[in-house]
């Protein structure tokens, strides 16, 4: 509160001199400047503290401008004169404030710039991506709620996805449901965690008392609290909830600043806080605690998305040309962006571009962001195909359970097979998990769902088979061989090629395409081969290599 009593006390005084006339009577003068100053300081350290505004000078331009434009008024002769050039160098001031937003496009894109590659790797068709919806997973919790004690007291507050001890988690705080509550606990009781990749798991309540909270009031108010111990840093986006490894919670907010004058953000780094103890301190990006997966907020992230997109060539192009324009999609889960992890474990924010005419579903390219530095890469997608965008992607959904009135959320774009691919989890109307539907960003016609993740990329793997397309999985599954007695086979055209299942002795399935093992075609029942697969663990095991004896070396 120091501080705040500080810059008021002493904007107090710069108003009062700068407001009342200097020329008056003294005795009326001093009790006016008295007068003014109590009032402005007063006023000015309630805004600050309700606000939680930053304490920089540069906050109180409309402040200047108002003080000036009375003092001039107020005042007569030379001070009037005086006072007028004061008023018109806040007027300049106020300018430069109200048009930085339409000068600073090139600075905003600059800050915003990506690098560019055209697709993503391929998935690990042995992992699980993270793709238990959010809203699926709040809805688990909150039927666990029962487990929290006083339960009347608290309601659920803001899901994070986090990897924790190598799993993906989803983390939610207990928050108190207003200031009576918060008056009579004082403390919230500790937070929910559920798996991100298994929609089977059930939320367990971890016990971890949280004074310094977002639903907390007055000094223990979490923002105001950062606010009082940071008085000058620029935040921008929500506070989040992380844990580390013993499952200890933290909360945290990204700072950065300005573009230029107060408009615009660059991230450059953390506050975090002990929401037990109220100890806090900051990090610039390069030194954030390991545990910390979301260090830049994803408010900021879709931020900087919209920089990306709208000022590729300056702030005249965003209204009107719109050359090379494209809008990032709002059907993310967090600040219209969706947080994801990538096969290194670490997590991205998921966005997905678009043409910003009218009625056109096609997708421009999209983006993955490093949710700890901030390090953006963007994906133009393979330039000689059209994809969908993830609203087409939506679209589909609804019309295929258009009956059930099912309807698909966080649309994420993989590399499956080496198919750009839209897997989406598909909710029922009250919010629970019916299945997860894949489909080709490039070839809508090719679609799947299954139960789980794992089960849909199976099934898409027959799909894009049947479709034609060539199968380019990147899985990292053991690549062993094996030499036995063909005891079935199954030969199916696909597109230009032929697929051949077949059974060795062993009692292990196999398949291969004649796209990559041509002479597979005259494959029979008895034959001796030698094969070179890829131990995935499916039912149908991807055969890389096979030599059938007899026909391969001759």
């Amino acid at each position: 509160m120091a501080f705040v009593f500080i810059i008021s006390a002493v904007a107090a005084v710069v108003t009062a001199l700068i407001v009342v006339p200097l020329t008056a009577k003294r005795k009326n003068m001093v009790s006016s400047l008295i007068g003014v100053a109590i009032l402005t300081f007063i006023l000015l350290a309630t805004v600050y503290y309700l606000t939680n505004l930053d304490r920089n000078w540069t906050a109180l331009w409309p402040w200047l401008v108002l003080a000036t434009l009375t003092g001039m008024i107020l005042s007569r002769g030379i001070e009037q004169k005086a006072k007028g050039v004061l008023f018109l160098t806040s007027l300049i001031v106020a300018g430069y404030m109200l048009f930085a937003p339409f000068g600073n496009a090139d600075e905003k894109f600059e800050v915003a710039k990506m690098d560019e590659k055209v697709e993503i790797e391929a998935f690990d068709e042995t992992k699980t991506p993270a793709s238990v919806p959010p809203q699926f997973a709040r809805n688990k919790m909150k039927k666990a709620f029962g487990q929290v004690p006083n339960t009347s007291y608290y309601e659920l507050g803001n899901l994070q996805i986090q990897k924790v001890n190598d799993e993906y988690v989803y983390i939610a705080p207990v928050e108190f449901s207003g200031l009576f509550k918060w008056w009579n606990g004082d403390v919230t009781p500790g937070y929910f965690t559920m798996s991100a990749t298994d929609s089977s798991d059930n939320p367990e309540f971890i016990e971890a008392e949280m004074t310094y909270t977002p639903s907390s009031f007055f000094h223990k108010n979490l923002e105001r609290h950062m606010r009082m111990k940071h008085p000058t840093k620029i935040f921008y986006g929500d506070v989040q909830l992380e844990i580390d490894e013993d499952g200890k919670p933290y909360y945290i907010r990204s700072y950065g600043k300005f573009i230029s004058a107060r408009n615009g953000f660059d991230a450059e780094g953390i506050v975090v806080v002990d929401p037990a103890t109220g100890q806090t301190d900051s990090y610039a990006l390069a030194d954030v605690p390991a545990f910390i997966d979301g260090a830049v907020s994803p408010e900021t992230v879709s931020l900087q998305n919209s920089y990306y997109g709208k000022y590729i060539h300056g702030f005249m192009n965003s209204l009107f040309g719109k050359k090379d324009v494209k809008l990032p999609s709002d059907e993310g889960t967090e600040a219209n962006v969706s947080p994801i992890f990538g096969e290194d474990g670490k997590m991205y924010y998921f966005t997905d571009f678009t043409s910003p005419k009218e009625g056109v579903d096609s997708m421009l390219g999209y983006s993955l962001t490093d949710g700890r530095t901030g390090k953006a890469t963007y994906y133009t997608g393979n330039l000689e195909d059209s994809y969908m965008d993830s609203q087409g992607a939506l679209q589909i959904i609804e019309k295929k359970f258009i009956e059930k009135k099912w309807e698909g959320e966080m649309p994420v774009l993989y590399n499956f097979y080496g198919e750009a691919s839209w897997l989406t989890p598909v909710l029922d109307s009250n919010g629970f998990l019916q299945n997860y539907f894949i489909v080709s960003a490039a070839n809508p016609e090719i679609s799947v769902y299954g139960n789980t993740p794992n089960e849909a990329l199976k099934l898409y793997k027959t799909a894009i088979q049947r479709g034609g397309s060539t199968v380019d999985g990147s899985s990292k599954a053991e690549e062993k061989s094996v030499t036995g007695s063909v005891v079935r086979v199954f030969k199916e055209r696909v597109g230009d090629f032929t697929q051949i299942s077949f059974l060795l002795d062993n009692k292990e399935n196999y398949i291969v395409s004649s796209e990559i093992a041509p002479l597979a075609v005259y494959m029979a029942e008895g034959d001796i081969v030698q094969v070179t697969y890829l131990n995935t663990g499916e039912l149908f095991l991807p055969v890389k290599e096979v030599t059938i004896r007899g026909i391969e070396n001759k």
